[in-house]
């Protein structure tokens, strides 16, 4: 049974990807439970399944067996239509390469998750620009990618995550293509957003700065959960760190 205030819950999930004649098991039986307005921070090798575990509670792709609920709804029996419709509206998400449209404005990226729920074009404007100035580009509004720093372009990113108020933030290498100084400010902003606004913020990394802000901290190795420790739990060193990566 689900603890309260449960938003995702993971089950017995396996995946397995077919190389040529060989079955990769990158899933191997994943059992996981994120509480409400929690930041977890999934971390792990590379090749350790993170990434993989990641697009499962994105619905981005299916397991080959268990379950995964989104508030307590099993996401692999929705069609097409429910899904998208799900991913629009309950997830926002965030991509290491920010993935913003190079041919639109700051705003028509923040407002296009907006049109295709179905807003009015007047409101999704007012509040793309209270989403800009939230976090801190109001003045940048009218600005294509090619005119802001990539610290600029995650916050675009950003801003468009929360376009439809999602429950749930999925980040995927947020801070990977940034450098020291911005991608804390981008940490310290999810952050920020995490406690504001009661979004649960779910981030599969490599950067170790996301300890610091992190409520729980999922390591994944070998396609399993390795651990789950709390923020005051985690006791890392410089060693540590490098043992791991």
């Amino acid at each position: 049974m689900a603890g309260a205030g449960s938003i995702v819950r993971v089950t017995g999930v396996t995946k397995v990807f077919k190389l040529g004649k060989i079955d990769v098991h990158a899933l191997k039986g994943i059992d996981l439970e994120i509480v409400k307005g929690d930041y977890i921070s999934i971390m792990g090798p590379s090749g350790s399944g993170k990434s993989t575990l990641f697009n499962m509670i994105g619905g981005l792709d299916k397991p080959t067996s268990g379950k995964v609920f989104i508030d307590e709804v099993d996401i692999a029996q929705l069609d097409a239509y429910e899904l998208a419709w799900l991913r629009c509206r309950k997830i926002g998400y965030i991509f290491q390469t920010f993935n913003i449209i190079q041919v639109m404005t700051a705003l028509e990226n923040v407002t296009l998750p907006m049109v295709f729920a179905g807003m009015n074009n007047d409101a999704a404007v007012d509040k793309g620009m209270e989403l800009l100035h939230l976090v801190g580009l109001g003045d940048r509004f009218s600005h294509k990618p090619f005119e802001l720093s990539g610290g600029q372009q995650q916050r675009v990113a950003v801003a468009r995550a929360l376009a439809n108020d999602p429950a749930i933030i999925l980040a995927d290498e947020p801070t990977g293509n940034l450098d020291l100084t911005t991608g804390e400010e981008i940490i310290s902003l999810l952050k920020r957003l995490s406690q504001d606004r009661g979004v649960t913020v779910i981030s599969a990394t490599h950067d170790f700065k996301m300890l610091n802000v992190s409520d729980r901290v999922i390591w994944i190795r070998d396609g399993r959960v390795d651990k789950i420790e709390d923020r005051e739990e985690l006791s890392i060193s410089i060693g540590q760190i490098g043992s791991r990566e």
